[in-house]
């Protein structure tokens, strides 16, 4: 903690789109899970409300039971909100209302419209960490509005984030960290390519096997199965690609896995926010090749620790791979640890908290 920030008493509110650990959260899992260890690291005390099953160790977890929400990925620009009978997102900020008392700062990690509309009637500050861009009409105003009302409520990942918004000059740009003692260097690949994330049109995942099949090199796929279908039809459409699904693994396993390959493949369909596996993937040694578009373009150094290559362009993706060579491992490493190192993060969290809280005079 720094001099200048006092020790906070701090409610984490996560994602309601399934509980912790189960990976359905996506990255929103594990920057939670590294803001909330990097705050109690400083000293503030930090307690997280998420679905029922979730599991957490490192900071006490209040589980609240009901409805999953939807993911926001796939709607429309017109979407209507919607909720659950039961909502699981209604009951947590009925819980968060009950206790807010007790709290200085609440911080939501939820892309839902009910946080954002029930910010002015909460008596304690809400911090939003906003997980994507610009995704439906609903969501830019009701976020608009809070940002309008409460300046300096509103967090995201990156600046290619914030610039889907219209208000994103107003933005926090709050990037991410890592406990980097918990991946592991390693020097020496085998012969694989690696890709993580969701296993959702919006990720991508096609275009990394079809890069894939043009080189022969095995493509080791990790992440949730979100949706059977489309995996289905990516087995159909390359029969012969050289890859296979490895399934979801949490963090320790996963960067032993992802440390032995020769690269991260990142081939988003739309704006990622940030690309947490990017810098996974860079505090263990391997570098990373992604479509210029989001979140990672503004990781990857190129030439550096990675090629940015052309979005939805698999021939440049093919002669990126072919490149991998010129890229020094250790280099990948460095830059984690000069950027996303949980100290780095807990700064930018103390100073995002800082200046809300002088906003609203607490």
């Amino acid at each position: 903690m720094s001099a200048t920030v006092r020790p906070l008493r701090l409610l984490l509110l996560s994602t309601s789109v399934g509980a912790l650990g189960s990976g359905l959260g996506g990255g929103v899992e594990l920057t939670l899970h590294n803001i909330a260890r990097t705050l109690s690291l400083r000293q503030h005390t930090v307690k997280i409300v998420a679905p029922l099953g979730s599991v957490y160790a490192a900071a006490p977890l209040v589980e609240i039971e009901g409805a999953l929400q939807t993911t926001a990925q796939s709607a429309g620009r017109d979407a209507p909100i919607a909720m659950p009978a039961d909502a699981l997102l209604a009951n947590m900020w009925t819980y968060a209302r009950q206790v807010q008392d007790q709290y200085d700062v609440l911080v939501n990690f939820a892309y839902d419209w009910l946080p954002f509309y029930l910010t002015p009637f909460f008596d304690r500050p809400i911090a939003h960490l906003v997980s994507m861009g610009s995704l439906t009409d609903a969501m830019d105003k009701v976020i608009g509005q809070t940002i309008a009302q409460f300046p300096e409520s509103i967090g995201v990942h990156s600046r290619a984030q914030a610039d889907t918004f219209t208000f994103g000059a107003q933005c926090r740009v709050l990037g991410n960290g890592f406990d980097l003692s918990l991946y592991e260097f390693c020097a020496r690949p085998e012969r694989s390519l690696a890709w993580v994330g969701r296993l959702a049109p919006e990720k991508g995942l096609e275009d990394a096997v079809a890069a894939a099949q043009a080189t022969q090199l095995p493509l080791k796929i990790w992440g949730i199965m979100q949706d059977p279908s489309y995996w289905q039809q990516i087995q159909q459409r390359y029969p012969t690609a050289p890859m296979t699904y490895e399934g979801f693994l949490p963090t320790a396993q996963l960067q032993t896995a992802l440390g032995n390959c020769q690269a991260l493949i990142m081939t988003p369909r739309w704006v990622e926010a940030f690309g947490n596996v990017a810098i996974e993937a860079l505090a263990c040694g391997v570098p990373v090749i992604a479509y210029r578009r989001g979140g990672p373009a503004e990781i990857v150094q190129h030439g550096k620790t990675g090629w940015l290559v052309e979005p939805d362009n698999i021939a440049e993706l093919v002669e990126a791979i072919a490149h991998l060579g010129e890229i020094d491992r250790h280099t990948c490493r460095q830059q984690a640890e000069a950027d996303y190192s949980l100290a780095a993060m807990g700064d930018r969290l103390e100073q995002w908290f800082a200046a809300m809280l002088s906003q609203s005079g607490c």
